[in-house]
């Protein structure tokens, strides 16, 4: 072999490493196009074996004005940041008063100015935001009340009260909004507990 063949199969081999080890322009991900962390409430009703878990994206104050200017009152809000905030239930509760049945749900809320807020539960899933949200995919509406608090909260949160007598609370919770969304766990073999 001549020297010219080998310092040509010896650039080759180089190029040929090289283009391997580099790396593409990374693709856009909905990981990329989150602005804030993921956050996760959970709770366990052991009589029942109900477990119940929010995943929701968790935006924080940063001297903003929240509701009625950051989140507009009367329309529908993803409650939270990034994918629409999703609720899974392994088994049958009530919502509000009102019976869900075991599933994943997003959740949603219009919230309002000294009135209820509405928290809607919808059947569509994997939707960034609530861009995409069709009304005729709910299954279930409510009306909570919504109170002021003296004390702020930066980061927006979701958390469950301890259970009592069966039951629970959603809260949410950010700036000086509290939102209370009762839960009820149903007896084992109850069926629907209708």
């Amino acid at each position: 072999m001549t020297t010219r063949t080998i310092y040509l199969l010896s650039s080759l081999l180089i190029l040929l490493l090289l283009g391997s080890c580099s790396q593409s322009e990374p693709e856009e991900t909905e990981t990329l196009r989150r602005k804030s962390p993921i956050a996760i409430a959970k709770v366990l009703h052991h009589p029942s074996d109900t477990y119940i878990k929010i995943i929701y994206g968790q935006p924080y104050k940063r001297d903003r004005d929240i509701f009625g200017q950051l989140v507009p009152y009367d329309n529908i809000w993803r409650t939270g940041a990034n994918e629409a905030t999703e609720l899974t239930t392994t088994h049958d509760i009530r919502f509000a008063g009102e019976k869900l049945e075991a599933g994943t749900y997003s959740l949603f809320t219009i919230p309002r100015e000294d009135e209820p807020w509405t928290v809607i539960l919808n059947g569509e899933l994997g939707l960034w935001g609530d861009f995409d949200y069709q009304q005729e995919h709910d299954v279930l509406r409510v009306d909570v009340p919504a109170e002021q608090k003296e004390s702020v909260a930066e980061a927006f949160t979701i958390q469950f009260s301890d259970v009592v007598d069966d039951s629970t609370n959603i809260m949410l919770q950010w700036d000086q909004t509290e939102v209370r969304i009762p839960i009820a766990f149903l007896a084992s073999g109850s069926g629907a507990g209708e």
